[in-house]
């Protein structure tokens, strides 16, 4: 009895420790796969999603889901796995809150902070410039070519009566109040060039409360006056110092009652289609509303979105008794008080 007692004590110490063993190698297992899990999800989160990252520009729709997203990142190659990326999505809470837009990411960056961007939503800015004394077409034509917008778009966008009302435009369009400017800015969503239009009104409207008239801005038609003149007086000099003496001559004109005689006015009311050939017949068309040589006054409206500088010279032209000023081959004008000493200007400066 006493053997079989030492015997089934050994069994059992031998049971016991096995089973201890079994334990430890139980609890060491699921110790190292959680170690290989942590290290697994801190590599997925934190490491470069490649190492040799590549800027790729994404362009997330409005309405897009967080797994549209992610089919679209994998698509574009800028994730490897689409379903991990919208299981960080759901983990961090971040998947819905990403933003619609076009975005410039890095695929050296990791998953955690490629989710981060896309929450934050920071656009894509685009370098716009518009110089200065160009039409709206020519103004619509250069964002096209720059890939912001259509040319057709542009026109509905200066045409809308809304913003028109919204920036007090007396006018059936915006053509004036484009100011000429060097933005940056987000591509507009669906070719919608309404924000483009927006962002120069407001800088026109900024520009002219902060340095034409910062006590108060006068009465809507005053401005568009003053647009108009401006307008004038960019078609007709690239001379810094010229163009208040220029807005001195049209305001002589003005108060004598005198046609301003202006060819750019002309060629404006031509349109986009005009040749570069200014004619006799096109001096003499009655039909042209913009024919400055046939209609007194000022034109209808402004003939492109003048500069800051001509727009000054508009509201503050120079002092003096000239009438009429030519074209010298060095760009800048011959000044004239009487008919005949512009007339033997002409002959000096055109004619020879």
């Amino acid at each position: 009895m006493l053997k079989r007692q030492g015997a089934g004590t050994k069994s059992e110490i031998l049971q016991v420790y096995l089973m201890n063993v079994i334990r430890f190698l139980f609890f060491f297992a699921i110790s190292v796969l959680c170690l290989f899990s942590v290290l697994y999800a801190y590599r997925y989160l934190a490491y470069p999603i490649q190492a040799q990252g590549r800027e790729k520009v994404v362009t997330i729709q409005p309405g897009d889901s967080f797994q549209e997203v992610a089919r679209l990142l994998a698509a574009k190659k800028i994730i490897s796995d689409s379903f991990k990326f919208r299981i960080l999505g759901r983990i961090t809470g971040k998947g819905s809150r990403v933003q619609a837009g076009e975005f410039l990411v890095d695929t050296g960056w990791s998953r955690l902070r490629l989710l981060d961007e896309l929450v934050k939503g920071r656009s894509v800015l685009y370098t716009l410039s518009i110089p200065e004394g160009l039409p709206w077409w020519e103004t619509g034509k250069l964002i096209q070519k720059e890939g912001l917008t259509s040319l057709q778009s542009f026109q509905q966008a200066i045409h809308d009566k809304n913003l028109l009302q919204k920036f007090n435009i007396p006018a059936e369009n915006a053509e004036g109040y484009l100011f000429p400017e060097t933005y940056s800015l987000p591509r507009p969503r669906k070719d919608r060039a309404g924000p483009i239009v927006d962002l120069m009104l407001t800088e026109f409207r900024r520009r002219v409360q902060s340095q034409i008239w910062p006590k108060q801005l006068p009465e809507a038609e005053t401005i568009h006056r003053i647009v108009t003149l401006a307008s004038i007086i960019e078609k007709e000099t690239a001379q810094e110092d010229e163009r208040g003496r220029i807005s001195g001559v049209y305001k002589n004109r003005l108060e004598k009652g005198m046609r301003l005689q202006c060819d750019p006015t002309v060629i404006y009311g031509l349109g986009p289609d005009f040749n570069g050939n200014l004619t006799r017949k096109d001096l003499q068309d009655k039909s042209n509303e913009y024919n400055t040589y046939r209609s007194s006054g000022l034109p209808p409206g402004p003939i492109c979105s003048p500069g800051l500088a001509s727009l000054l010279a508009a509201v503050n032209p120079e002092e003096h008794d000239y009438l009429y000023f030519v074209a010298k081959d060095d760009g800048s004008h011959h000044f004239s008080r009487t008919l005949a000493e512009h007339n033997r200007a002409v002959r000096k400066y055109q004619l020879n």
